[in-house]
């Protein structure tokens, strides 16, 4: 007889079903496994070997055949131990034959019997409850698991023998509780910044219609002050993302003890980041940076000390809101869509020629330093701004500004209005298939939430035409007027939305109006178009 166990194969998000089938047939007694799997899967003879012989069961003298099947698909990682080692028990006689019997298992065997946390319990879950199955996993990912909700059964046993036991009647495993969330992270207030209105003002629309940001000023200027309080502005996450982004982070390893949290995500890798850490990919396609700062944000810091071919790799997920990762014989895909947040100094000396300083590196220092980034990527920059350094009488002045918690409720009230649009458009609707922010419309969804008023859409003809701004350009400020108007609580967007859209535009290589003003234009400059 063969002994029938299913586990998971996992690519990218998706849990795939695998058969493990174990067969004990006479012959001599080498331990085969076949069926695609990779340096950690063949190992698993080792561990199993171990584990088995802890509880005091040493293999037959047979042949031992363990087919992971379908035999086509490439299976990755040490999680295959658990039901390996539960299919030779059945085989053996040492576990009843139905002890598996409406369970998926899954978990890395250690030497002594234990069975360590692995990585992928929570779209294991998920895919098990799909299933009408419950699952076997680790006593440390139980907490995890239990997050994926249904009337599916978790075991969580922490030792081999412990889910022997269970199965025997001599022991029972209690299912475990979902972990605690997380509470929230304390994040420094809006209020703090000094001056830079304009730079707060773009802050706030960014975050409420989840557009793309680049700021572009001299060292001290705030950029990265600013970076620091977007997090305090954007909503917190829905039941449906929370758990979207959870399953990313659990195939990464990064939910601790189960515990989830509905903070948006707010990744910064450093500027020497790999294209692999960035997009995703590896010897076992990991999650990049850009999946983990899926539903949230990914901010660069000194964008031009990125590599061009990282940088470039970007554009793709930000058109699409997924990562691709192609291999040989197989594709990954992980969701990405994220909102990039960058910030860069105007030149290599950091102040660029209007700061009126001498640059020692030459009269083209700043194109030079500001051509490492591709036009096609700057082109999806929905909000460039320009910061002029902090004066010291900005630096002398009391801190007035709005606080992030008065910020905070405009931009969930923007957030709200865009996904009630969405709910209400009904089945078939031109919304039905859009994202909840503005950032993410498609283009039929567009034509319908954003088209402009007569003076507004003349305005956007005249700056299209002076700007020579390209097609995804003149979405993209459609977009972005769309979230003014949902700011100023409008039903339409009007000619004063669609000037502060325009104004935010990068144009000759320039960015917007500096943000050292008293708040962007709200009627765009007629000489200018």
């Amino acid at each position: 007889m063969v002994a029938q166990i299913t586990t998971f194969a996992f690519h990218g998000v998706d849990a795939r079903p695998v058969t493990v089938q174990v067969q004990l047939a006479n012959g001599s007694n080498p331990f085969t496994i076949v069926g695609l799997g990779d340096k950690a899967v063949s190992e698993a003879r080792e561990r199993v070997r171990a584990a088995l012989s802890a509880v005091g069961l040493g293999l037959p003298a047979k042949r031992i055949i363990v087919n992971l099947a379908p035999a086509d698909l490439p299976k990755e990682g040490s999680h295959f131990d658990l039901a390996i080692a539960l299919g030779l028990m059945m085989e053996m006689g040492a576990a009843p034959r139905d002890a598996a019997a409406g369970f998926a298992v899954m978990g890395e065997l250690g030497l002594d019997g234990s069975i360590a946390p692995c990585a992928g319990a929570l779209p294991a879950a998920v895919a098990a409850n799909a299933m009408g199955l419950g699952l076997i996993c680790p006593a440390a990912c139980g907490a995890e698991a239990a997050w994926a909700g249904g009337d599916a059964t978790i075991l969580a046993p922490k030792s081999l023998i412990q889910l022997v036991n269970h199965f025997k009647g001599s022991q029972v495993l209690s299912a475990p509780e979902p972990g605690a969330l997380a509470a929230p992270s304390a994040v420094p207030d809006l209020a703090d910044v000094k001056g830079q209105e304009t730079a707060k003002r773009a802050l706030e629309v960014a975050a409420a219609g989840g557009h793309n940001l680049l700021m572009v000023g001299p060292p001290g200027a705030g950029k990265s002050m600013l970076a620091a309080r977007l997090p305090g502005l954007l909503p917190p996450l829905s039941p449906a993302e929370m758990l979207e982004i959870s399953m990313v982070q659990s195939l990464a390893g990064q939910l601790e003890g189960g515990r989830l949290t509905r903070a948006r995500p707010f990744r910064a890798p450093h500027h020497s980041a790999s294209m692999a850490a960035m997009i995703g990919g590896g010897v076992r396609a990991r999650p990049g940076e850009a999946s983990l700062a899926h539903h949230g944000v990914l901010f660069l810091d000194e964008l031009p000390e990125f590599s061009a071919p990282v940088l470039d790799s970007l554009r793709q997920p930000l058109e699409t809101g997924d990562v691709l990762i192609a291999r040989a014989n197989f594709h990954v895909r992980y969701p990405a869509r994220f909102q990039l947040v960058a910030a860069m100094n105007p030149c290599r000396c950091g102040y660029g020629k209007a700061s009126g300083r001498a640059c020692g590196r030459g009269p083209n220092c700043e194109e030079i330093y500001q051509s490492r980034i591709s036009g096609p990527l700057l082109d999806r920059m929905d909000l460039a701004i320009e910061l002029p350094a902090v004066t010291p009488a900005d630096l002398a002045a009391p801190a007035d500004g709005e606080t992030t918690a008065i910020v905070a409720k405009r931009i969930a009230a923007a957030r709200a209005a865009q996904r009630a649009r969405m709910q209400n458009s009904g089945p078939g609707g031109a919304l039905s298939n859009a994202a909840h922010t503005n950032a993410a419309l498609g283009d039929a969804a567009l034509s319908v939430i954003a088209k402009p008023d007569a003076e507004g859409a003349a305005l956007l003809t005249r700056a299209a035409e002076a700007l020579g701004l390209s097609a995804r350009a003149y979405t993209r400020i459609l977009r972005v007027a769309r979230t003014l108007a949902d700011l100023d609580g409008a039903d339409g967007v009007k000619r004063r939305h669609v000037a502060e859209a325009v104004s935010f535009r990068r144009r000759d290589g320039r960015t917007g109006p500096a943000a050292g003003q008293t708040a962007p234009a709200r009627e765009a400059p007629t000489a200018s178009f």
